[in-house]
């Protein structure tokens, strides 16, 4: 493994687990603690980490990365109502990318039965949600991840690049004036090929990821042709998103 590449998945590692010591980053990347330390006082200098007593803290407020089973209860009642709006973008005969997800789950759940088209998606968990329904789930195969659940890997990445969608109901960890972003590079590379292959991309956000930032950027506002969510957002992201023309779609609690 190369130099930069072992940094790289330092700073994947220190933020997956927010935070780490140097005998564990030692142990996993399969180097000398005198090889971490270094790593770390370069990484920390590019500002891309946090030296701490003994290790390493992630230097971004989403770049740690809780477990799926985690993300699921935070925020429930706002994700509910960005799924409620969020199906009224589903027309029959529509071939529609489900991007894996706590948000996009609620989407699945609130899908009614009878709705006529085909998804597609990259996490099994969502695909189960579709299980009693009498529709075709197409699941894009791949390497599963244990803290998303998400599929990725060059498989799923093949699979991404064969097929179109009219529709992607996208996640993220972080949205601000720069872009999307999130904790893990395979995932990142999903997320970018989704977007280059539907025709419509729908960013399903809670308020809680504006304004914030995690390692990789997968995305520009350009790129989003609408957000759901279930607060407007402050002022200079709401400026950066009609800039990029964006709509901003706020779900409203029934």
């Amino acid at each position: 493994m190369l130099p930069e590449q072992r940094k790289q998945r330092i700073v994947e590692l220190v933020s997956e687990r927010n935070g780490c010591s140097v005998a564990d980053i030692a142990e996993h990347q399969d180097v000398s603690k005198a090889t971490v330390r270094r790593d770390l006082q370069e990484l920390a200098k590019d500002g891309r980490i946090k030296r701490s007593h003994g290790g390493a803290m992630p230097v971004t407020t989403v770049g740690s990365e809780k477990s799926f089973r985690q993300r699921e209860a935070q925020n429930l009642n706002a994700k509910r109502m960005i799924a409620k709006r969020a199906i009224n973008e589903i027309h029959p005969g529509h071939v529609v990318f489900f991007d894996s997800g706590t948000t996009t789950m609620q989407i699945a759940k609130a899908v009614p039965s009878d709705r006529s088209f085909l998804p597609v998606m990259n996490s099994p968990l969502l695909a189960l949600e579709f299980d009693d329904r009498e529709v075709n789930v197409k699941l894009t195969g791949g390497s599963l991840r244990h803290q998303t659940r998400a599929l990725v890997g060059p498989i799923a990445e093949s699979f991404m690049m064969r097929t179109n969608f009219d529709i992607l109901f996208l996640g993220t960890n972080g949205i601000e004036c720069n872009g999307l972003t999130t904790p893990n590079e395979d995932e990142a590379r999903m997320k970018e090929r989704m977007i280059e292959q539907a025709e419509h991309v729908i960013l399903v956000s809670d308020s809680s990821k504006f304004d914030e930032r995690s390692f990789i950027q997968f995305g520009d506002l350009i790129d989003v042709d609408l957000l759901i969510t279930e607060r407007y957002p402050p002022e200079s992201l709401a400026d950066a998103l009609e800039k990029a023309g964006v709509t901003v779609c706020v779900a409203e609690e029934s």
